[in-house]
């Protein structure tokens, strides 16, 4: 007698992964230098600052004016660094920080990175970091030439996140 056995296959198009690790600083004139040589000091990549676009004249905010610095990091360099930098916040989350196809969290002193030591030209600063969510089939909605339309269900719910996390980085979530 033969036994069946459902095979039951994975859709390869529904597996999440990490796009991209976003790090950014906000600060303004001498400090913007700072913010940069931070940004540099832990991606090892170069720093795009960014500007506004309006004018706000409570908060003395023109167009053009310098207001914070990022840099981008994408594949095995963005997941090596996502580890070490989960490791300065004890690798545990909170899931109000976490939204959907991303995750944000925020280091209070960059000293608390593994491998990192006090530079004095820096001081002591903090920086945001973004980590966002991706599936196969994204590129419909980015591409110049015939964009369509993304699916809800193309995007990466809370849950996705919060089981790949756990999975991968061992992360706690509270």
């Amino acid at each position: 007698m033969i036994q069946e056995t459902s095979l039951v296959q994975e859709n390869s198009s529904r597996k999440v992964k990490i796009e991209k690790v976003v790090l950014s600083v906000g600060a303004v004139e001498k400090e913007l230098e700072k913010a940069k040589k931070l940004l540099e000091l832990i991606s090892g990549m170069k720093v795009q600052i960014l500007t506004t676009q309006k004018r706000i004249p409570n908060f003395n905010v023109r167009p053009g004016l310098e207001v914070g610095a990022r840099v981008t990091i994408r594949g095995e360099k963005a997941i090596q660094l996502l580890k070490r930098l989960l490791v300065a916040i004890g690798n545990s989350l909170f899931e109000d920080q976490i939204s959907q196809n991303h995750f944000s969290f925020g280091i209070r002193e960059y000293i608390e990175i593994p491998g990192i030591e006090y530079q004095r030209d820096i001081g002591i600063r903090g920086l945001n970091i973004t980590v966002n969510f991706i599936r196969h089939g994204v590129r419909v909605k980015r591409k110049k030439i015939k964009t369509g339309k993304l699916p809800k269900k193309q995007h990466v719910a809370e849950e996705e996140i919060i089981k790949f996390m756990e999975d991968n980085f061992q992360t706690k979530f509270d």
